[in-house]
């Protein structure tokens, strides 16, 4: 039978702990060791528990994504001071029973990277079906992630909120609350409660810089590097000041007070992207930009050498991308570079590790290769 410490047990313990907070790490980590040993879970909450009880709001056909979205975070209830502290203790908490649990069973957090997925319905699972990592591992892991998961959802209000400011821009409003909601997770991540700070002022720091950074990478046709576009910012401000459009680079660098070959590339990098099936002309419907375009004769471009060419570049940017480690079992188990294929047996030999530790490399190797950095190097030939 699973041994469980309440949701309440465990603040009580952190609440006692955390009197001291110079000595509360170290008492923590010593009582997450012990509970480890014990085998005692954590209780989680389900997440309808922090949910509104009300009825569930019914959607015409023609409702938006973002109508439905919206509905559903007002939904979730907020947190208090004392509530959103003792949460970050949980979290926090959680992370060093996890740590405790990868050693005893000698296993690093590179080794869960790619190879866990969190979701709410699998987290009172003793054993999950879709975790090859031991039992205890699995639940540390599903602990701490339902718990950041907690304290992410019941502050999604604030993505909505702040999304406000960068609404109008040229970045879909979906894809600015998408970016926002997974900054919000690296805000948990840097969250430390014993600064007294309030989550919602930590965080919003990190949403306006996700904003920030998603409108400066996707929010031009052609991308434009960040310095340019803060540059371009300095000069129509100076341009504004100045109250001529006309200005010289000269004029606008010293109103602006940057260098006359910053502003010169700002100006060129803000002129207008124009689409090759723009027509010419308002009255004409066929002719396009693209019919001025000459095309070259095809024979003596193309040559299958360059598919062998760019499938060894995609290949080797895509091994290079894994540990040392990783890449020698890669190349062992698929025979890269070698004359033929080597068995699980033969790659635990040579590493002098088990069959499972060698599965486990194998398995974390595979789905690094599938993140899309990754599979983008590599997926024309696929």
């Amino acid at each position: 039978m699973m041994k469980m410490l309440t949701y309440d047990g465990t603040d009580e313990k952190l609440d006692a702990l955390a009197v001291d907070t110079e000595t509360f790490a170290k008492k923590a980590r010593r009582l997450a060791a012990r509970l480890n040993a014990k085998g005692v879970d954590l209780e989680l909450p389900r997440p309808e528990s922090w949910r509104g009880s009300g009825p569930k709001p019914q959607f015409s056909r023609v409702a938006s994504i973002e109508e439905q979205l919206r509905s559903e975070i007002d939904s979730i209830l907020t947190l208090d001071r004392i509530d959103e502290a003792r949460l970050a203790r949980r979290i926090e908490f959680a992370r060093y029973r996890l740590a405790d649990a990868l050693v005893r069973h000698d296993l690093t957090e590179e080794d869960l990277e790619g190879a866990m997925t969190y979701h709410p319905s699998t987290i009172w699972e003793p054993q999950p079906t879709d975790c090859s990592f031991p039992a205890p591992v699995c639940r540390r892991w599903r602990e701490l992630h339902a718990l950041r998961t907690e304290l992410v959802e019941r502050n999604l209000y604030l993505v909505l909120i702040n999304v406000e400011r960068y609404a109008h821009l040229s970045v879909a409003r979906l894809d600015l609350i998408q970016e926002g909601s997974a900054a919000l997770f690296r805000a948990v991540d840097g969250f430390d409660w014993r600064r007294g700070l309030l989550f919602r002022t930590y965080a919003v720091h990190w949403l306006n810089q996700a904003f920030r950074s998603l409108l400066y990478n996707f929010g031009n046709t052609v991308r434009v590097p960040v310095y340019l576009q803060k540059a371009m910012k300095h000069v129509n401000q100076a341009i504004a000041r100045l109250g001529n459009p006309n200005a010289t680079a000269e004029e606008i660098a010293e109103e602006a007070d940057l260098g006359v070959n910053l502003v010169e590339s700002a100006l060129a990098a803000s002129r207008t992207t124009l689409s090759m099936d723009a027509p010419l002309q308002k009255s004409e419907e066929g002719a396009g930009l693209i019919e001025l375009l000459g095309v070259e004769s095809p024979e003596g471009v193309y040559s299958t050498d360059m598919e062998d060419i760019s499938l060894k570049s995609g290949v080797r940017e895509a091994m290079d991308r894994l540990s040392e480690r990783e890449r020698y079992v890669v190349e062992m188990r698929f025979g890269i570079g070698m004359e033929r294929e080597h068995t699980l047996s033969e790659v635990a030999s040579e590493l002098g590790v088990s069959l499972e530790r060698v599965r486990q490399i194998q398995v974390r190797a595979i789905n690094k290769m599938r993140t899309p950095g990754l599979r983008k190097a590599i997926d024309p030939f696929l």
